[in-house]
């Protein structure tokens, strides 16, 4: 095999040329850029940086969930619950993160879960994972664009809903449309104002818990201390275990991450050197900023406070019912609040530009798979899959049903639907892996040479698989409690877990598609090679760069 030319791009800056040559006999057979367009070949440009991926992260993940509606789970659960549920809830995701981590660094391809379901499992799966997240992120838009709105009337109601979907969709358009670049940079922007308003809140906690507060209130730990668990639905050990109950659910629709940074793996500058750190460093924030935020919500205000309980029924708009702002109001604390509402509204931008660049890169990998129309694998010439993008935003066109009330009530039932689909797709990633796990070990190949090996395996993978599964089916348990049966609540919570099945049949039918045996799974061995490649002329551009010959000579 000689190397002649084939075009990478790395960033704006480095061009490289290779066109592989495989010699089969007398025959040869040159690969060139031309004949790669015509068919499933990746054509995003590595444009994302490591700081761009690990905002995107935590951009996507940390919205109102963690400032305004965790509320709702503190009222039922109670602040020991709260802070117990999610803590637990994270060494979920840690084991989500580490199937998810070995297996993108090694192969670090657009829409990496999805394919891996296809290529590892059985196309059929690859189906189911790619629909899941697909409609998932997709119906997660127009709920951010009128929340934007909604946060808005914190301060007014004098700005016609009309043009605010119509703002943030223009916005969302501009900055996914032309090159991910945009994209990348906004979201480090946006997710900064998280990161700072997450910071925040932790050492306002600090500071007025121990007094420094215009009222002088030492409070401390006085909200714990009083009734550390809150009683739900029934009184006594069942209330509290259902309070907890409430709380973990509410976790594990909450926390996510490690999905985030992996569909960005096939835009990612260097992956297999800034991936594994990107999927560690995530972790460990998103984790400390949910562990100790839901510490802090039960610090600063008690679950049965009557000024939250009445936000919560009024559904008070923007920071109105966050439990932070109730405090603040109880300790006379003034300004913060608006500064509160307005990183909130950050909060719900960047959010909602993380899910249309989540689903349109699903739906570029589907595509790339075979498994949706060959129009949505054209992308422009900065990478970007055009088609998708704008598939996606007009999934987006559904925020206009706000305008109605009747037709947000559709809107939220169509959000409603796919609460599940996250835990669902989380153990398809689990399973996923262990089928990766168990080919690496009859193919003969040791984990050991891949290019990051995660710990814990494949207990991990089984830890992870387990509790997804299990909280899938237990996240719309109150509907089987006596006098609680409530139909729409029951389709809402179990629609997807029933959809997934009938799509791998369909799929399995319509296809034959056939389980892939051990023995003959592929490692994407075309595509690693590219990344080979490319991570190669990246170390000889770096060395040849000036500040490396100047740190160099310095150093001899």
């Amino acid at each position: 095999m000689s190397e002649l030319s084939k075009e990478i791009e790395v960033g704006e800056t480095i061009k490289i040329v290779f066109v592989t040559v495989f010699s089969i006999g007398d025959d040869v057979q040159v690969i060139s850029d031309s004949e790669s367009n015509s068919g499933s070949y990746d054509h995003t440009h590595r444009n994302l940086k490591s700081r761009h991926i690990q905002l995107m992260a935590i951009g996507g993940t940390i919205g109102t969930a963690l400032f305004v509606q965790i509320g709702q789970a503190l009222t039922e659960g109670g602040p020991a619950s709260l802070f117990i549920a999610f803590t637990l809830w994270s060494t979920f995701i840690l084991a989500i993160n580490n199937c998810l981590s070995e297996m993108v660094t090694w192969i670090p391809i657009s829409s990496p879960f999805v394919r891996f379901a296809d290529r590892f499992v059985d196309p059929a799966l690859g189906l189911c994972a790619g629909i899941n997240f697909f409609i998932f992120e997709a119906a997660l838009i127009p709920f951010e664009v009128t929340a934007f709105n909604v946060v808005l009337q914190f301060w007014t109601d004098k700005i016609p809903l009309i043009a605010v979907i119509f703002f943030v969709l223009m916005c969302y358009l501009a900055l996914n449309l032309w090159t991910v670049r945009y994209f990348g940079e906004s979201e480090f922007w946006f997710a900064s104002g998280k990161v700072i308003l997450a910071v925040g809140l932790i050492f306002f906690t600090f500071i007025t818990m121990v007094g420094g507060n215009p009222i002088h209130d030492a409070y401390g730990f006085r909200f714990w201390n009083r009734a550390p668990f809150a009683e739900y639905i029934h009184t006594g050990s069942l209330g509290r275990f259902l309070g907890f109950l409430s709380c973990l659910i509410q976790a594990s629709f909450t926390i996510a991450g490690p999905d985030m940074v992996s569909i960005a793996a096939g835009e990612a500058q260097t992956p297999r050197l800034i991936l594994p750190r990107a999927f560690k460093s995530v972790f460990y924030r998103l984790t400390t900023f949910f562990v100790l935020g839901t510490l802090c919500v039960g610090i600063v205000v008690s679950y049965s406070d009557p000024n939250l309980l009445a936000a919560l029924d009024d559904a008070r708009p923007g920071a109105g019912s966050s439990p932070y702002v109730i405090a603040m109001q109880r300790l006379h604390i003034k300004v913060l609040p608006d500064i509160v509402n307005a990183l909130i509204l950050t909060s719900i931008f960047s959010a909602g530009n993380s899910y249309v660049y989540n689903a349109s890169r699903t739906l570029y990998g589907l595509a790339l798979e075979g498994k949706a129309p060959a129009v949505f694998r054209k992308c422009n010439r900065n990478g970007v899959p055009v088609w998708c993008v704008i598939a996606t935003l007009g999934i987006a066109l559904l925020s206009f049903l706000q305008v109605s009330n009747n037709s947000a009530v559709v809107l939220q039932w169509f959000v409603n639907l796919v609460t599940a689909s996250q835990l669902l797709n989380y153990a398809i990633i689990c399973f996923t892996y262990l089928r990766f796990y168990k080919a690496l070990k009859v193919q003969g190949i040791s984990r050991d040479t891949l290019p990051h090996k995660s710990f814990w395996q494949p207990f991990s993978a089984y830890y992870g698989f387990t509790g997804t599964i299990v909280m899938a089916f237990v996240g719309g348990y109150t509907v089987f409690l006596p006098g609680r049966w409530d139909i729409p609540s029951f389709f809402f919570s179990y629609t997807m877990i029933g959809i997934l099945p009938v799509l791998f049949v369909y799929w399995k039918i319509y296809r034959q598609t056939k389980w892939q045996k051990l023995e003959d799974i592929t490692f994407f061995e075309n595509e690693r090679l590219f990344v080979d490649r490319y991570e190669e002329e990246c170390v000889i551009q770096e060395a040849d760069s000036l500040p490396h010959r100047i740190w160099s000579s310095l150093c001899s």
